[in-house]
Protein backbone atom coordinates (compact mmCIF):
# COMPACT_ATOMS: atom_id res chain seq x y z
CA UNK A 1 0.00 0.00 0.00
CA UNK A 2 0.85 3.97 -0.80
CA UNK A 3 0.52 6.34 1.89
CA UNK A 4 0.21 10.03 0.58
CA UNK A 5 -0.29 12.86 3.49
CA UNK A 6 -1.93 16.03 2.38
CA UNK A 7 -1.07 18.82 3.96
CA UNK A 8 -2.26 22.59 3.60
CA UNK A 9 -4.16 23.48 0.94
CA UNK A 10 -6.91 20.77 -1.13
CA UNK A 11 -7.86 23.40 -3.80
CA UNK A 12 -7.83 25.03 -7.22
CA UNK A 13 -4.38 26.08 -6.74
CA UNK A 14 -3.04 22.85 -5.82
CA UNK A 15 -5.21 20.57 -7.16
CA UNK A 16 -3.60 19.59 -10.61
CA UNK A 17 -0.24 19.00 -8.59
CA UNK A 18 -2.26 16.66 -6.43
CA UNK A 19 -3.79 14.95 -9.28
CA UNK A 20 -0.65 14.24 -10.75
CA UNK A 21 0.84 12.71 -7.31
CA UNK A 22 -2.26 10.67 -6.80
CA UNK A 23 -2.22 9.46 -10.38
CA UNK A 24 1.63 7.82 -9.71
CA UNK A 25 0.80 6.24 -6.52
CA UNK A 26 -2.30 4.55 -8.59
CA UNK A 27 0.07 3.59 -11.63
CA UNK A 28 2.55 2.09 -9.02
CA UNK A 29 -0.21 -0.83 -9.06
CA UNK A 30 -0.68 -0.62 -4.99
CA UNK A 31 -3.80 0.32 -3.00
CA UNK A 32 -3.36 3.98 -1.76
CA UNK A 33 -3.91 5.82 1.64
CA UNK A 34 -4.58 8.96 1.90
CA UNK A 35 -4.12 10.94 5.17
CA UNK A 36 -6.37 14.33 5.31
CA UNK A 37 -5.74 15.33 8.77
CA UNK A 38 -2.97 18.05 7.72
CA UNK A 39 -5.85 20.02 5.27
CA UNK A 40 -6.45 23.32 6.56
CA UNK A 41 -8.78 24.35 3.58
CA UNK A 42 -10.49 22.82 0.75
CA UNK A 43 -13.08 23.97 -1.83
CA UNK A 44 -14.55 22.39 -4.83
CA UNK A 45 -11.97 21.61 -7.03
CA UNK A 46 -10.36 19.57 -3.83
CA UNK A 47 -13.72 17.81 -3.44
CA UNK A 48 -13.97 16.95 -7.11
CA UNK A 49 -10.72 15.60 -6.85
CA UNK A 50 -11.45 13.19 -3.95
CA UNK A 51 -14.46 11.97 -6.20
CA UNK A 52 -12.35 11.45 -9.25
CA UNK A 53 -9.45 9.60 -7.61
CA UNK A 54 -12.27 7.51 -6.42
CA UNK A 55 -13.59 6.79 -9.64
CA UNK A 56 -9.94 6.00 -10.90
CA UNK A 57 -9.08 3.65 -8.31
CA UNK A 58 -11.97 1.74 -9.34
CA UNK A 59 -11.73 1.36 -12.88
CA UNK A 60 -8.13 0.12 -11.78
CA UNK A 61 -8.93 -2.32 -9.80
CA UNK A 62 -7.17 -0.26 -6.67
CA UNK A 63 -8.54 0.44 -3.62
CA UNK A 64 -8.50 4.25 -2.50
CA UNK A 65 -8.44 5.25 1.10
CA UNK A 66 -9.48 8.82 2.93
CA UNK A 67 -8.22 8.76 5.97
CA UNK A 68 -8.09 11.14 8.81
CA UNK A 69 -10.34 14.03 8.32
CA UNK A 70 -9.45 16.89 8.94
CA UNK A 71 -12.18 19.90 10.28
CA UNK A 72 -12.11 21.66 7.15
CA UNK A 73 -12.75 18.03 4.94
CA UNK A 74 -15.63 17.19 7.24
CA UNK A 75 -16.93 20.96 6.89
CA UNK A 76 -17.12 20.70 3.15
CA UNK A 77 -17.90 16.98 3.27
CA UNK A 78 -21.57 17.53 5.47
CA UNK A 79 -21.39 21.37 3.35
CA UNK A 80 -22.03 19.54 0.23
CA UNK A 81 -23.61 16.49 1.39
CA UNK A 82 -21.02 13.84 0.35
CA UNK A 83 -20.31 11.92 3.68
CA UNK A 84 -20.62 8.35 2.45
CA UNK A 85 -20.02 8.96 -1.04
CA UNK A 86 -16.25 8.19 -0.76
CA UNK A 87 -16.99 5.00 1.03
CA UNK A 88 -14.63 5.26 3.83
CA UNK A 89 -15.58 5.87 7.66
CA UNK A 90 -14.88 9.17 8.75
CA UNK A 91 -14.63 9.96 12.65
CA UNK A 92 -16.31 13.28 13.55
CA UNK A 93 -15.10 15.50 16.38
CA UNK A 94 -17.27 17.42 18.47
CA UNK A 95 -16.06 20.75 19.21
CA UNK A 96 -14.14 20.84 22.35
Amino acid sequence: MTHLEISGELTIFTAAELRQQLLEALGAGLDVEVDLSRVGEIDSAGLQLMLAAKQEAAGRKRALHFTGHSAAVCDALELCKLFGQLGDPVLVHSPS
